[in-house]
């Protein structure tokens, strides 16, 4: 049996983050999990740039962003161990993994971080009708083929889902001399940030249609084409608004899942909106001692906030091993955090005014675009943020500050609400 102070599970972005910072927070024990051969994750296949303008305040590549963190684990000599799958946690924080060269071992941690990551929605999930011929890859895997492999999946090219990976994709798979047809979204939104719609496909002169699905995918060796058409207000393909796209090649983008198997065997209470932990301020779970952060806690959009994010996890965890039980030290309940009107989530679920920073960023995605309208925080019935906005979509994080000398004012603060008014 090994033993840790602090165990990652995950060495992509967030695993980096927060063990780089557990560091700097004087937790000199620790170990970072990865199953891939190299450390800094889905970063390693994002060759583009647009990465650290928050960060490192200069715009970065993918691999780039990770080697500043890498460089960082390194010079803190913070143990990690490659290609190594884990298996199992169990309550009591052990770790069972396995990898070729030390077979299947258990190692005890005084905390966990949870940094797994997330996978993209699948065909299967989307129950798209037609046979299974070859030429359907999901966007992150068309990516890795192209960036990492010098694999270009196909001449020809539609994409369905107009997520950040699939706009990216777009033009990744134009400059390389394919011919992306069109990209269809099923929403009347598009899920992906404002600037890879206009970098990557009207620059290009790809049509983006909204409200639009694949109805149907032809070919039984390899796809030969697919039709697409237009959907109603309850996404049902209305008739006769059918187009047919010849194509050899269906790129998918249709949403990313928080990898939370190990958390659920864990006893990790799951959001049902984000599918990812519940976890209050400190960004613990309810499993005391377990953290989570990243993209396996909800799904971002910079890669920057991942970051920050995982370096308040890093912190958190280290407290949490030099002083036990923080939750204990205080009084009172958790304060919940309500999201309402248009606002789909929040993370934190719970906040506590005497554990919290003195300024604490709550982050938080709504569920259709709004224009003209505000950002409001409501402590018991009595508004105290009231910000207003010209334009607010679902692609894109949002956040608000809550300040703890301000939460303190309220003695009898039963809840937070957040809402879109």
């Amino acid at each position: 049996m090994l033993n840790y102070d602090i165990v990652i599970v995950g060495g992509g972005p967030a695993g980096l983050a927060a063990a780089v910072s557990a560091k700097e927070n004087g937790v000199d024990s620790i170990l970072v999990l990865e199953r891939d051969q190299e450390l800094g994750g889905i970063l390693n296949q994002c060759i583009h740039n647009g990465f650290g303008l928050h960060t490192f305040k200069e715009e970065l590549t993918g691999p780039e962003y990770a080697a500043r963190y890498i460089e960082q684990l390194e010079e803190a000599k913070i143990e990690y161990k490659l290609n190594t799958m884990v298996i199992d946690i169990t309550e009591d924080k052990t770790v069972t993994a396995m990898n070729r060269a030390d077979g299947l071992f258990e190692i005890q941690a005084k905390a966990i971080i949870l940094a797994m990551g997330c996978r993209e929605r699948s065909r299967g999930a989307l129950n798209i009708p037609g046979y299974r011929p070859a030429g359907i890859y999901s966007a992150g895997t068309a990516q890795r083929l192209v960036n990492m492999e010098g694999c270009l999946p196909g001449r020809e090219v539609v994409i369905l889902g107009s997520g950040d990976i699939g706009l990216i994709m777009a033009r990744r798979m134009t400059l390389e001399g394919a011919k992306v047809q069109v990209v269809a979204e099923l929403l009347p939104y598009s899920g992906g940030l404002k600037r890879n719609i206009v970098q990557c496909l009207d620059d290009f002169g790809i049509p983006l249609k909204l409200s639009h699905t694949v109805v149907d995918i032809e070919g039984k060796e390899r796809v030969s084409g697919v039709t697409i058409a237009k959907v109603d207000q309850n996404r049902k393909p209305i008739p006769g608004t059918d187009k047919h796209y010849t194509c050899d090649t269906l790129l998918l983008s249709c949403g990313l899942i928080p990898e939370n198997e190990l958390s659920t065997s864990l006893g990790v209470e799951i959001s049902p909106v984000t599918a990812g932990p519940l976890v209050n301020e400190s960004l613990e779970t309810n499993v005391e001692g377990v953290f989570a952060c990243g993209n396996v806690l909800h799904v971002h959009d910079l890669v920057d906030f991942v970051s920050q994010e995982a370096k308040a996890a890093g912190k958190h965890a280290a407290a949490y091993v030099r002083g036990g039980a923080r939750h204990l030290l205080f009084d009172g309940e958790d304060i919940p955090i309500v999201a309402e009107g248009g606002v789909r989530y929040t993370v934190p679920k719970t906040i506590h005014p005497q554990r919290m920073e003195e300024n604490h960023t709550v982050r938080f995605r709504v569920g259709d675009v709004y224009q003209n309208c505000y950002v409001s925080v409501y402590l018991n019935q009595e508004r105290v943020i009231h910000r207003k906005r010209q334009v607010i979509v679902p692609g894109e994080m949002e956040e608000v500050v809550l300040k703890q000398e301000e939460l303190k004012t309220f003695p009898n603060l039963s809840q937070i609400t957040v809402k879109i008014e």
